[in-house]
C-alpha cells in the first residue's frame, strides 16, 4: 500500500471515528439514567431505637428531591459561582476552562481543573474511573447530556445528587441536617457554605471543620460578589453569619459519635443509606453531657474550658456514651472532639507498663527505689521528679502504682526497655503511639505520647477482659457475636492485679490522701493522668461491666491553674461512673484469687517474707514469684537499708531518726470516715450509692465495724440522716472511735 493509500485510510478512521461519535451523542440518552429517584438518606438511632439524627429531607421522607425551580435561587447562584460560572455558555464541555487548566498546569501553577457541572452530574450518574481514559469518556457523556436536556434539568440532577458530606447527598438533606432549613429557603450564607462544601465534602463540612467550612464560604461569597450575584452590603452580612446554627429542627443528639461514625463508614466505603442502630444509649449520653457541662462550669475559675467523657461495655466494647466537648454549637471548639483528638495522658499509661512488669516476674511486692536518679539518655540526663516533688525511699510496686509515683515507673521502664514497653502498648491499641520507641524515650512511662481518650478507655476495657484486646465498636453486637480482632496484651493473672492495685484505698493513700473521688459503691479500679504543665487531666474507671473514660483541659493547650487528674477530672469521673451504675451493672472485677494468684505474708518495708519483727500485709503473687527470702531489713527494731538508699536516708533524718517506728506496729485507728465529718445525701443519687467507705489503719484483716452499736457486714455505711457514732475494733480488741453527722436532704 502506498503512501497516500495509508493517509486515505487513517483519514477514513478518523472521519468514521468522529462521525460515529456524533451520532453516538445524537442518541437519547437512556431515559432512566436522569430520571428522578430516591437519594440516599441515613437515619441514626440509639440502642433503643430513639432517633439521633438524619440526612433525611425537611419532611421526614426518603426522597429529598427537589426540583430546581423550587430551589432558593440563591443556592443556585452560588454552585454555579463556586462550581462552574460559564455553564449556561458552554455545550457540556468548556473549552476555555480547559485552555486555562492546560496552561497553568504546564505552568507549575496549582493543578487546575476543567470539570463542568454537566461533567460532574455525569459522574454521579455513571462513575467512571479517574484516568484520562475516564475523563475522555466523562467529556463525551457530559456532551451528549448537553445535547438532549434542558440546563435546568442538568442543574436539577446535580443538585440533587452532590455529596455534601456527613452522608447528605443533595442540597434538600443537607441543608436539613446543617441548618435544619429547607432548601426552597436558605440565607446567602447558607447557600454558599453548601455550595463551599461540594469540593471536599467530607473535609469541609462544618460538622468536621467549622473553620474550614467558613473558608471555603467566603470564598464562594467573593465569587458571587464577583459575578454580581451579590452585592457587597450582603456580603459582609453574610459572613457575619454562624457556621451552623444553634438549633437545629432536625434531630441532632450525640453529634461528636454520630459525626465519628459517618466518617467511619465513609472511609470504610459502607453504603450511606437506610437507618443504622447504634450501640449509644441515648439516656445515659444526656446523663453525661449535663455532667460535662457541670464540670466546666465548677472549673471556670480555674482555667478549665472543655472536657469529654467516653463510656465502653466490657463485654461487647460497644459505645454506651461518648460526649466530645461540652457544647457542640459552641463556635470555633465545639466541634472538636475530645474522645478522638490525640493528647498526652500523663501517668494513665502506668498501668500498662507495670502489668508488663508484672509479666516479666516483677510483683506487687518488688521494692523500686524512689530517690533522686539521673538516667542517661540520647537527648542527655533524664532526672524525673514526683508530682510533689518528694521521695520516698524504698517503695513496693503496689504503693507506687496506686500513689502514682513517678521515679519508681521510670526506673521500672528502664528495667523492661522502652522497646517493650512501647510494644506493649501498641498490643493494648494505642495506634496513636506512632513513632519509634527512641522519641518517647523513658518518659513514655510517664505518658510523654499523645493518645485518645478512646483509645485509653479500650485500653483498660482489655485489663478488665483478662488482659484481652478487642476493637471498640459503635452498632450493638448480635448475640453470640465475637469480635475477630483479638490481642493478647497482658496475662489474665497480671490484668487482675494491676485492677487489685487500682482498687487499693490503701495503697493509694500516701499518694492522694484517704479522701479522693474514687471511693465508689462497688466494686471499681481508677486511675487519674495530668499531663505536664496542667494542661490536660484524664481518669478512668473499670468495673466488671464498664469502662468509663474522662478528659479535663483546654482544647487550645492552656494550662489549667493548679488543676490536677484528682481534683479535676477525678469528680467527673465519679459521677459518670454513678450515672452509668445507674443503668448497667457494674459487676465484679476479677480478683487475684480468682485469676490463680496466691497471698503470701511479706514485710510493708522491704516486701519480703514476713518475720515477727516487721509491719506485714497480705500480697498477691503470680504462681512461681513469691519471694524466696525471708526480711532482713528489720533487725530488732533497727532498719538496715540496702546501700543504694544511703543518701536519701541521711536526707530524711527526721523520718528516719525514730527508726523503731518503721519496724514498730503502728496504732490502731480510724482513717475514715474523720471525726466530725458533715455529709449529705445529693440529690438525685439513688440511695444504694449514698455510701461511704470505712477504712482503720494499724490492722489489715478482721476489722469490726460498728455504727450506732449496730454491726455492719461490710467494710460500707449507707448514709441515713442524723448524728452517729462509729466504732473500729480491731482483733487485737484495740478501737477507735468517731462521730459524724449526716443532713437531711
Amino acid at each position: 500500500m502506498t503512501r497516500r493509500a495509508r493517509w486515505k485510510a487513517a483519514a477514513g478512521v478518523v472521519i468514521a471515528g468522529i462521525l460515529g461519535t456524533l451520532g453516538w451523542i445524537a442518541l437519547p440518552p437512556p431515559a432512566a439514567l436522569a430520571a428522578p429517584t430516591p437519594v440516599p438518606a441515613v437515619a441514626m438511632e440509639d440502642r433503643g431505637g430513639m432517633p439521633l439524627r438524619a440526612t433525611r429531607s425537611p419532611d421526614g421522607s426518603r426522597g429529598g428531591w427537589t426540583a430546581v425551580g423550587e430551589m432558593d435561587p440563591r443556592l443556585v447562584q452560588a454552585f454555579l459561582a463556586a462550581e462552574d460560572h460559564r455553564f449556561f455558555a458552554h455545550a457540556g464541555v468548556d473549552a476555555r476552562a480547559i485552555g486555562r487548566a492546560v496552561r497553568d498546569n504546564l505552568r507549575g501553577r496549582r493543578r487546575a481543573g476543567a470539570s463542568t457541572l454537566t461533567m460532574q452530574t455525569v459522574r454521579l450518574l455513571r462513575p467512571l474511573p479517574r484516568s484520562w481514559g475516564g475523563k475522555a469518556r466523562q467529556a463525551l457523556w457530559a456532551l451528549r447530556l448537553d445535547a438532549h436536556l434542558q440546563k435546568r434539568a442538568i442543574l436539577e440532577q446535580y443538585l440533587n445528587r452532590v455529596p455534601l458530606g456527613q452522608a447528605a447527598t443533595g442540597v434538600s438533606p443537607a441543608a436539613a441536617l446543617y441548618f435544619g432549613a429547607s432548601a426552597r429557603e436558605l440565607s446567602l450564607g447558607q447557600a454558599a457554605l453548601l455550595a463551599g462544601i461540594a469540593r471536599a465534602p467530607s473535609r469541609d463540612n462544618p460538622l468536621v471543620s467549622p473553620n474550614r467550612a467558613r473558608a471555603r464560604r467566603d470564598v464562594v461569597l467573593g465569587r458571587m460578589r464577583a459575578l454580581g450575584y451579590a452585592t457587597a452590603d450582603e456580603v459582609v452580612r453574610a459572613r457575619a453569619e454562624p457556621v451552623l446554627p444553634p438549633h437545629r429542627a432536625t434531630p441532632f443528639l450525640a453529634p461528636h459519635f454520630t459525626t465519628h461514625v459517618l466518617q467511619m463508614a465513609e472511609a470504610e466505603g459502607r453504603a450511606m443509606d437506610g437507618t443504622w442502630r447504634t450501640s449509644l444509649d441515648l439516656e445515659l449520653q444526656t446523663l453525661l453531657e449535663a455532667e460535662v457541662r457541670h464540670t466546666v462550669r465548677v472549673l471556670a475559675d480555674r482555667g478549665a474550658r472543655q472536657a469529654a467523657a467516653v463510656v465502653l461495655d466490657n463485654a461487647t466494647g460497644e459505645v454506651l456514651a461518648w460526649v466530645g466537648s461540652p457544647d457542640f454549637g459552641e463556635p470555633g471548639a465545639g466541634q472538636v472532639d475530645m474522645v478522638v483528638s490525640p493528647r498526652q495522658p500523663g501517668s494513665a499509661l502506668k498501668p500498662f507498663v507495670y502489668a508488663l512488669a508484672f509479666d516479666r516476674g516483677h510483683t506487687a511486692a518488688t521494692v523500686l527505689p524512689d530517690v533522686p536518679r539521673s538516667f542517661a539518655t540520647s537527648l542527655g540526663p533524664y532526672r524525673p521528679q514526683n508530682y510533689d516533688r518528694r521521695f520516698r525511699g524504698p517503695v513496693r510496686m503496689r504503693e507506687a502504682l496506686a500513689s502514682s509515683y513517678n521515679v519508681p515507673a521510670v526506673e521500672l521502664a528502664d528495667r523492661l526497655g522502652v522497646e517493650p514497653v512501647l510494644q506493649a502498648l501498641h498490643r493494648a491499641g494505642f495506634a496513636s503511639l506512632s513513632r519509634g520507641a527512641s522519641h518517647y524515650g523513658l518518659g513514655l512511662a510517664l505518658g510523654n505520647g499523645d493518645v485518645t481518650l478512646v483509645e485509653l478507655a479500650n485500653g483498660y476495657r482489655a485489663l478488665a477482659r483478662g488482659g484481652e484486646w478487642t476493637p471498640w465498636r459503635w452498632r450493638p453486637a448480635a448475640p453470640g457475636e465475637v469480635s475477630p480482632l483479638r490481642e493478647r496484651v497482658v496475662s489474665p493473672q497480671a490484668a487482675a492485679l494491676v485492677l487489685d492495685v487500682l482498687s487499693d484505698a490503701d495503697a493509694r493513700a500516701p499518694g492522694f490522701g484517704a479522701e479522693t473521688p474514687f471511693d465508689f459503691p462497688f466494686p471499681a479500679a481508677a486511675k487519674t493522668g495530668t499531663s505536664r504543665h496542667f494542661t490536660d487531666n484524664w481518669a478512668v474507671g473499670v468495673t466488671q461491666g464498664f469502662t468509663v473514660a474522662v478528659w479535663v483541659g483546654n482544647f487550645s493547650g492552656r494550662p489549667m491553674e493548679g488543676v490536677s487528674g484528682v481534683t479535676g477530672a477525678g469528680p467527673l469521673l465519679y459521677r459518670a461512673m454513678l450515672a452509668t451504675a445507674g443503668r448497667y451493672p457494674p459487676g465484679a472485677l476479677p480478683t487475684p484469687r480468682e485469676a490463680g494468684l496466691v497471698p503470701v505474708q511479706v514485710c510493708r518495708l522491704s516486701g519480703l517474707r514476713a518475720t515477727p519483727g516487721c509491719v506485714s500485709t497480705v500480697e498477691w503473687f503470680i504462681l512461681g514469684t513469691e519471694p524466696s527470702r525471708t526480711d532482713d531489713w528489720e533487725r530488732g527494731g533497727r532498719i538496715a537499708l540496702p546501700e543504694e538508699y544511703g543518701d536519701w536516708a541521711a536526707g530524711e533524718r527526721g523520718r528516719l531518726g525514730a527508726a523503731a517506728s518503721l519496724g514498730g506496729e503502728e496504732r490502731f485507728r480510724i482513717l475514715a470516715p474523720r471525726d466530725g465529718d458533715r455529709y449529705q445525701v445529693p440529690l438525685g443519687v439513688d440511695a444504694r450509692y449514698a455510701t461511704v467507705a470505712l477504712r482503720a489503719a494499724g490492722a489489715d484483716v478482721g476489722v469490726r465495724w460498728l455504727v450506732d452499736g449496730r454491726e455492719l457486714s461490710q467494710q460500707r455505711w449507707r448514709l441515713v440522716p442524723g448524728p452517729h457514732t462509729i466504732r473500729a475494733i480491731a482483733p487485737s480488741g484495740e478501737w477507735d472511735e468517731v462521730r459524724v453527722v449526716v443532713a437531711a436532704r
